[in-house]
């Protein structure tokens, strides 16, 4: 993963990365276009990592945010 700064707790992802999250959430894991837009919006009054807010509006399982986090190690 490539990571330009840590603010507050959060990893921030190179563009390309964040894309290839984002496909492997609708592609790997089957969460919907607007399940992430959800969770995009809601990013945007109380900042924080993606896969958190997913998990925290009952968007993904607990499962689910264990291979996200997976994932995002390999990436």
């Amino acid at each position: 993963m490539t990571i330009h700064s840590i603010q507050k707790g959060e990893i921030q992802m190179s563009p390309s990365t964040y894309s290839r999250l984002v496909r492997f959430l609708q592609e790997d894991l089957a969460i919907s276009a607007a399940s992430i837009a959800v969770a995009l919006r809601h990013s945007k009054q109380d900042p924080g990592p993606l896969p958190m807010i997913l998990w925290q509006y009952g968007l993904i399982t607990i499962d689910q945010l264990d291979q996200i986090y997976d994932w995002l190690e390999t990436a």
